[in-house]
């Protein structure tokens, strides 16, 4: 079994409460759980307006085809235009 986990750092520009923050995180989230069948969670950042540390998690037995799925989520939040990816990291576990 492999656990993928893909981090990214967020920012939200038009963001100007922590309500509007969450409204376009909740949107987000339910996106790519619907697109993509995996786990998201916001994970840091959680009292900054515009910011925010999305965690996404894939389970597979292959890694090849986790590292594909996250590889799509991140190009996904790439061209969302309510976001601008910051920056993002992948783990395996």
């Amino acid at each position: 079994m492999i656990v993928g986990v893909l981090v990214v750092d967020i920012y939200i520009p038009e963001s100007n409460s922590l309500k509007e923050k969450r409204s376009v995180l909740k949107r987000l989230k339910d996106r790519i759980r619907n697109k993509f069948n995996v786990s998201v969670s916001e994970i840091d950042e959680h009292d900054i307006w515009r910011r925010a540390r999305i965690g996404v998690a894939h389970v597979s037995s292959n890694g090849k085809f986790t590292g594909q799925e996250l590889q799509k989520v991140a190009k996904f939040l790439e061209n969302d235009f309510q976001v601008e990816v910051l920056d993002y990291e992948m783990r395996y576990l």
